[in-house]
């Protein structure tokens, strides 16, 4: 499936011992969604597109603001104004020209969100928001979509990756979404770039593990990965199945 001009861009995967030619034509092969294009999704699509996923849905409503700039990578000071989506797709398009990439300039909702959820292999949620991280995980779930979920907030940031049917969900470890005005928001708080950068990157290989892998094991699955930069703290907390919850059970 691969031509030679992919063979010799992604020679630094292909050469990893147990990845091989047949990784990076699963990679090729393969659709994912990002959902957001901020600080998470601007580096998780960034990578995606590089490592070369065939099919690369991105999405988000919102417009470039000057606030967005130190950590959404996909975005610059020209871009102040446009449309997210027409900023990122421009940018993935260059850095590579063999992907597909499917711009969703949509906000993600109870309507629409199985149309656009159905088509995908994996799901990268990097939105800034709780509503959508729960309509996510409730229908990634229902539609047996595996994907990662993550969200940052001045240095620190948590994650976790779902395998619908496998594993616990994101309801197992936050029931209901959180009333507005009751968490603070990165908008009054502020937020790290690097922060915002590390974890879309760790999302975008998650999605990358699976696909080429599909190894449970190798995922941050029954897992939730918090680590706060500023202390350099790193650790990894177990995660059980909600028996009684109302999505995965």
């Amino acid at each position: 499936m691969l031509n030679e001009k992919e063979k010799d861009k992604y020679n630094r995967q292909i050469i990893i011992p147990n990845f091989s030619l047949n990784g990076q034509e699963k990679l090729k092969k393969s659709k994912v969604l990002v959902i957001g294009l901020g600080g998470l999704g601007s580096s998780a699509a960034y990578y995606l597109a590089s490592a070369g996923i065939g099919d690369l849905g991105i999405l988000d409503k919102d417009e470039v603001e000057l606030s967005n700039l130190n950590r959404q990578i996909l975005h610059q000071e020209t871009n102040v104004g446009e449309s997210k989506i027409i900023s990122a797709s421009q940018k993935l398009s260059k850095l590579n020209q063999d992907i597909t990439i499917k711009e969703y300039n949509i906000s993600l909702n109870t309507d629409n969100s199985e149309k656009v959820l159905t088509n995908y292999d994996f799901v990268v949620e990097a939105s800034d928001n709780f509503e959508t991280k729960f309509l996510v995980n409730d229908t990634c779930v229902k539609l047996g979509i595996p994907f990662v979920i993550g969200g940052v907030y001045q240095f620190e940031g948590q994650m976790m990756t779902v395998i619908p049917g496998k594993t616990a969900c994101y309801r197992c470890v936050s029931k209901e979404i959180p009333e507005s005005g009751t968490y603070p928001t990165t908008s009054e708080g502020g937020v790290m770039g690097t922060i915002a950068g590390l974890f879309g990157v760790i999302e975008a290989n998650e999605a990358i593990k699976h696909i080429v892998f599909k190894d449970i094991n190798l995922l941050l699955t029954n897992k939730m990965l918090y680590i706060d930069l500023k202390h350099n703290t790193f650790e990894i907390f177990r995660i059980e199945i909600d028996n009684q919850c109302t999505i995965c059970s």
